[in-house]
C-alpha cells in the first residue's frame, strides 16, 4: 500500500446550471471576453484573468468552469460570469 503519498491541486472543473436559456451569438458579439465559433463548438467559451479560469456557456444555461485551484476560485468564477452575462442581457433590453 501507498502511504505519505503528496499531491497538489492544479485544475478543478466544476459544472452549474444557471437555469435559464443564454443567447451565445450575442454574447459572443458583446461581451469581448467570450468567443463564439459554432462550426467549431456548440458552446461560447468566456476567458477570465482573475481568478484565471475558461468557462464554457451553452445555450441552455449550462456552464462547465476549468482552471480553478479552490473551491473558492470556482465560486469567484462564476459569479463573474453572472455579472458579465446580467449585463449583457441589459444592455440587450435596451436597445429592443
Amino acid at each position: 500500500m501507498v502511504k505519505n503519498v503528496k499531491f497538489k491541486i492544479e485544475n478543478i472543473v466544476a459544472s452549474a446550471n444557471l437555469g435559464i436559456e443564454l443567447d451565445l451569438y450575442h454574447l459572443g458579439q458583446k461581451v469581448p471576453d467570450i468567443e463564439y465559433e459554432p462550426e467549431q463548438f456548440p458552446g461560447a467559451i468566456l476567458k477570465l484573468k482573475n481568478p484565471k479560469s475558461s468557462l464554457l456557456l451553452f445555450k441552455n444555461g449550462k456552464i462547465i468552469c476549468t482552471g480553478c485551484r479552490t473551491e473558492a476560485e470556482v465560486k469567484k468564477s462564476i459569479k463573474k460570469a453572472l455579472i458579465l452575462l446580467i449585463k449583457a442581457s441589459k444592455k440587450r433590453r435596451k436597445k429592443e
